[in-house]
């Protein structure tokens, strides 16, 4: 009885959460038509209009672009943030200083509200000639990364004994983590995505509003919901691969005592 009962509260709230995402799913698979009659969850005609729809590549719309632009500026964004958090992560971990007043410090900054930066970084980025472009988007991303990253491997350097630093051995799940969580932080990205690029180096986030207006008026939530679907897939996807390494790089060291 207890694990019936507890099934059910895991499948209530695995509803719960994931809600927004249903209903979106289902969405897609509707025609305009449907949608204006229909807007529950059964679905007379599924159909896949709204797919081919946003995946057709026009003067004005092109998902792949948006996609390539995402990929690029992501992986830029998490493996420069993994590389410069690594080093700064084992001086933080190892030194004294560096634990009671650098991470403090960093973690502190991270609270503070991205708008805050917008308009300097606009300012830099446009005498650098960095607007509108992945490489300028990646190196934000980096920043907006950092922090996370540097906690997550602090934190993983830290259970490492000082006898052993000479031999270089490092649980490769704490780096597999970072990588994981900077790639889905960078991917999900919208307001320096919105204010840095305008036509060349669009990500997906920003790209996907462009899909929601019609051309006589009003929201295409057929088409909207689709390209919301495409662009939540590489995330989600590695979430769900990666779901053990996540789980087990995070509990590491738990029981340790």
């Amino acid at each position: 009885m207890i694990n019936v009962l507890r099934w059910i509260i895991y499948a209530v709230a695995a509803l719960a959460l994931n809600f927004p995402v249903i209903v979106t799913l289902l969405t897609s698979f509707k025609s305009g038509k449907e949608i204006s009659v229909n807007p529950g969850f059964w679905i007379s005609s599924p159909t896949l209009v709204n797919y081919v729809q946003v995946l057709q590549v026009t003067d004005r719309l092109n998902i792949f672009a948006y996609l390539f632009n995402s990929l690029a500026a992501s992986l830029i964004g998490t493996i420069l943030a993994m590389i410069i958090a690594f080093p700064a992560a084992y001086a933080i971990a190892r030194g004294e200083y560096g634990r009671k007043v650098l991470m403090p410090l960093i973690v502190n900054l991270r609270a503070v509200p991205l708008i805050i930066f917008a308009i300097p970084l606009y300012m830099m980025f446009q005498f650098v000639g960095l607007l509108d472009t992945q490489l300028g988007l990646g190196l934000i991303l980096t920043i907006v990364n950092l922090p996370l990253s540097l906690i997550i491997f602090v934190n993983a350097i830290a259970e490492v004994p000082h006898e052993i630093d000479e031999a270089a051995k490092l649980d490769c799940r704490p780096a597999a983590t970072v990588f994981i969580f900077g790639f889905i932080t960078a991917w999900n990205e919208f307001l320096f995505g919105l204010m840095l690029t305008s036509n060349r180096a669009v990500p997906m986030t920003v790209g996907a509003s462009f899909f929601f207006a019609a051309s006589g008026g009003g929201i295409q939530w057929g088409a909207a919901s689709a390209v919301m679907i495409v662009g939540a897939l590489p995330p989600m996807l590695i979430g769900i691969i990666m779901y053990r390494q996540i789980s087990g790089s995070m509990t590491a060291g738990a029981v340790k005592g």
